[in-house]
C-alpha cells in the first residue's frame, strides 16, 4: 500500500497545530518528518504520522509533558502507556483542584477581613500561661516548614517515650513541641516533650525541663492534620502583626487532643506564639 505523503503545511493543518510546532517536534525527536528532501530541506510526513501527531496533541491539551509524551510514543504498547500516564496526570488535576479550591478559600476569608468582617478575632486570643515542666529531647530539623520538620518528629518521639518508660514512667499528655532558631545556621532545633509527673525525676535519654512562664501568648487552636499546621502558623503570625505584637520567644506546638486512635484530622493543637506589644 501506497503511503500518502505531506507536506509540512498540510501536515500542520490536519493536526491544528502550527507549522513552526512540527519544526520543534521535528528538532526534539518527538515526531520526525517521514522524508527531508536533501536539496531543499523540504520536510514529509506520511499519512501513518497523523495517529501520533494527533496524540501529542491531545495530551499536549491535557497538560501532559512532552517527556511523558515522548514515553508514550516510544512504548510498545502505547495504548498502556498512554492509559499510565492519564491516571497520573488525573491524580496531578485532582490534586491541584483540591488546592485551588484551598485558596479560593483563603482568599475568600482575607477578603472578608478586610471588608471588616473579622473572622480571625474568634480564633486567636492573647493570655498568660503557666510555667509547666516536660521530659524532653532535642533534634535539628534542616530548616522551617513541615517538610524538614516532620521527618524530625517520629523519630524524636519513639525516643523520648522509649526513655520515659525505661525509667519506670508514662508519657503525660498533653505533649508540647517547641523550636528555636541554631545561631549562624539555617538549622531549627526541635524540641519534643511529654508532661512531667509529680514529681518530675530525671532518667537516661531525656532532660526535665522546665518551659517559663509567658506573660502574653497569642494561641491559635490549630484543628486538623499536621500537613496544613503551617497555614494555621501563618494565620497567627500574621494576625498578631496586625494587632500590634512581636514574638519575643520560641514558639509552641500544644497537642491538646491527638489521640493515637483518631485520623489527625479530628486533631486540635494550639499554636502558641510568647509576644510583647510594638
Amino acid at each position: 500500500m501506497v503511503s500518502t505523503m505531506y507536506t509540512i503545511g498540510e501536515f500542520a493543518a490536519l493536526g491544528r497545530v502550527s507549522v513552526r510546532m512540527l519544526r520543534h517536534y521535528d528538532a526534539i525527536g518527538l515526531l520526525e518528518p517521514a522524508r527531508v528532501d536533501e536539496r531543499s530541506g523540504y520536510r514529509h510526513y506520511a499519512d501513518a504520522q497523523l495517529g501520533s501527531l494527533l496524540r501529542i496533541v491531545e495530551l499536549r491539551d491535557l497538560g501532559c509533558g512532552l517527556d511523558e509524551i515522548g514515553v508514550v510514543l516510544a512504548a510498545g504498547d502505547p495504548s498502556a502507556a498512554m492509559h499510565d500516564l492519564l491516571v497520573r496526570r488525573r491524580a496531578e488535576l485532582e490534586a491541584s483542584i483540591a488546592q485551588d479550591r484551598d485558596r479560593v478559600a483563603r482568599i475568600g476569608e482575607r477578603l472578608r477581613r478586610l471588608e471588616g468582617e473579622d473572622t480571625m478575632s474568634a480564633r486567636v486570643e492573647y493570655r498568660p500561661l503557666e510555667p509547666v515542666t516536660v521530659y524532653a529531647v532535642e533534634g535539628r530539623a534542616p530548616g522551617m516548614g513541615p517538610e524538614n520538620v516532620s521527618p524530625v518528629i517520629d523519630p524524636l518521639l519513639g525516643r523520648l517515650i522509649g526513655a520515659i518508660e525505661a525509667a519506670g514512667r508514662s508519657p503525660l499528655e498533653p505533649g508540647v513541641f517547641w523550636y528555636e532558631a541554631v545561631p549562624d545556621s539555617e538549622a531549627l532545633a526541635v524540641h519534643v516533650s511529654f508532661t512531667a509527673d509529680a514529681p518530675p525525676a530525671a532518667g537516661d535519654g531525656y532532660d526535665v525541663v522546665e518551659l517559663p512562664a509567658v506573660e502574653t501568648a497569642a494561641v491559635l487552636a490549630h484543628r486538623g492534620d499536621m500537613p496544613s499546621i503551617g497555614r494555621s502558623w501563618m494565620e497567627l503570625m500574621g494576625r498578631l502583626v496586625d494587632d500590634g505584637y512581636r514574638v519575643v520567644g520560641p514558639t509552641r506546638e500544644v497537642y491538646v487532643h491527638a489521640p493515637d486512635d483518631r485520623p489527625q484530622s479530628e486533631w486540635v493543637t494550639e499554636l502558641i506564639a510568647p509576644v510583647e506589644k510594638v
